[in-house]
């Protein structure tokens, strides 16, 4: 998945279904027919959109033999003056189509008068396509943090059986080239929240030459050669700076939150350790300041005062956010779980290697890695906690086709990464990781907005950036 730039060629031919030998089959084929757009209707409940059906091979590598249906929905505004937008959500589990009316007319009503916005339901998302894994979905649901038990990823890999790894990003930047040749655009501005950040950024890499403009919006860097991102080290890290920044607003706090986080990480199992980086990560979409008590009913917010209370002996709130935001038990239309293992599993790189990597010596690897790691690189976390999250232990059982490595580099094409300095899912670090590889980037941090600007931003700041970007 990660790391070294790989030769154009040898990335068109995986993507393209090329690689690997030659069919002794001489039989001439008929060529493949031309994508397109089948079934048209309005939308339901996404006025001013369209909505139609995309075939797309289950295997763009030609390894594994049938189809996939995704559902699309393109703006009616065919003959946008500055052509089409592809705007891609998160997850990995979110469908696209749900959004639209949301993001291009209420949130982006500017950009929406110069682009043309299509949106899709990623393969194994949405109301037509989810993969539903009942026990995954039950106990993690939308979270990328809570620690699923082995029986629920052990039935998702029996659910999705021989198709796993055919739902890796790689497969889905295929995806969305299917649908660019299915619209007759020749180029398309590329715009990506979260996981989209990560598709819009390899979909760039790949197919230069048909990306005018890129958003990435909370940035999940496309590549990781140092193989630590499924860790979640920089995002574990991350939290010191942010809670200590919010608690530089007045009033001031007048204690450290950092350290507070920390005594309590200590102080409790580390499965506690895993559930409060879970519950912080899920309450900066509640709260983005950490220390609004009404955020949530019954004045059960404030976070930040949360853990100092429990660092003093009181752990009442503590323990209230943690049942209130516990994850699981997402609708699977909403945000498949089993879809959000196999590509982010498939996708990423870990101390013990790639998804195809024999499940014997896994955990050796792993236990091995993290000694040497220095503890302060987890602080105010432990290592215990990146250990137990749900993005290691999924992985940790999940073996599957790994996705291509794409090119590090993306091209050179105006690129805007836009982020919020309280973001605790994405945090600005990766931003500007995600930056050094985009040599004509731009990176605009957004104070006190936490994850996703163009959808979550209370004030305009970040969206005042976003469309000064598309529509200068």
């Amino acid at each position: 998945m990660r790391s070294r730039v790989l030769v154009a060629a040898v990335v068109t031919a995986l993507v393209a279904g090329l690689a690997g030998p030659a069919s002794a089959d001489r039989t001439p084929r008929p060529p493949a027919a031309e994508p397109k757009l089948t079934g048209s209707h309005p939308c339901p409940d996404q006025p001013g959109f369209t909505c139609s059906t995309l075939t797309v091979p289950l295997d763009h590598r030609g390894r594994v033999p049938g189809t996939l249906d995704l559902q699309v929905a393109t703006a009616d505004n065919a003959d946008a003056p500055k052509g089409t937008l592809l705007f891609l959500t998160g997850g990995p589990g979110q469908p696209g189509v749900p959004f639209s009316d949301r993001i291009a007319h209420q949130r982006l009503p500017e950009v929406a008068k110069e682009y043309r916005f299509v949106t899709l339901d990623q393969r194994g998302t949405g109301e037509f396509g989810a993969i539903d894994c009942p026990q995954l979905q039950a106990q993690v649901g939308s979270s990328d943090i809570a620690a699923p038990t082995p029986g629920a990823i052990d039935e998702c890999s029996g659910v999705i059986g021989d198709r796993k790894g055919l739902y890796g990003t790689e497969q889905t930047v295929a995806d969305y080239e299917t649908l660019r040749q299915a619209l007759g655009v020749g180029k398309m501005v590329v715009d990506g929240v979260s996981y989209g950040t990560f598709t819009a950024a390899r979909y760039a890499a790949v197919h230069p030459s048909h990306v005018r403009k890129v958003v990435l919006d909370s940035v999940l860097p496309h590549v990781d050669p140092q193989a630590d991102d499924g860790l979640y080290i920089v995002g574990l890290h991350a939290e010191a700076r942010v809670l200590r920044d919010a608690c530089t607003s007045a009033p001031a706090c007048g204690f450290d939150p950092a350290d507070d986080l920390a005594w309590v990480v200590r102080h409790r199992s580390d499965a506690d350790g895993v559930r409060i980086f879970d519950t912080m990560v899920s309450y900066e979409f509640v709260d983005p300041t950490y220390r609004n008590a009404d955020a949530l009913p019954g004045g059960q917010g404030d976070i930040i005062g949360a853990l100092h209370a429990a660092r003093h002996g009181d752990s009442t709130r503590l323990d209230a956010l943690l049942d209130i935001l516990k994850s699981g038990g997402d609708d699977v239309t909403g945000y498949s779980a089993g879809l959000h293992i196999d590509t982010f599993c498939s996708d990423s790189a870990f101390p013990w290697g790639r998804s195809d990597t024999p499940l014997r010596g896994r955990q050796a690897k792993l236990d091995a890695a993290l000694r040497r790691i220095d503890p302060s690189r987890f602080w105010p976390y432990t290592r215990a906690t990146s250990a137990g999250s749900g993005f290691t232990q999924e992985c940790l059982r999940w073996h599957s086709r790994p996705s291509a490595e794409p090119p590090a580099r993306l091209p050179d094409v105006p690129v805007l990464l836009v982020n919020g300095d309280h973001d605790l899912s994405t945090p600005v670090e990766w931003a500007y990781e995600e930056a050094g590889h985009a040599p004509n980037g731009k990176v605009v941090i957004v104070k006190g907005a936490s994850h996703s600007i163009q959808n979550r931003e209370l004030g305009h700041a970040g969206r005042d950036a976003v469309i000064a970007f598309l529509n200068g």
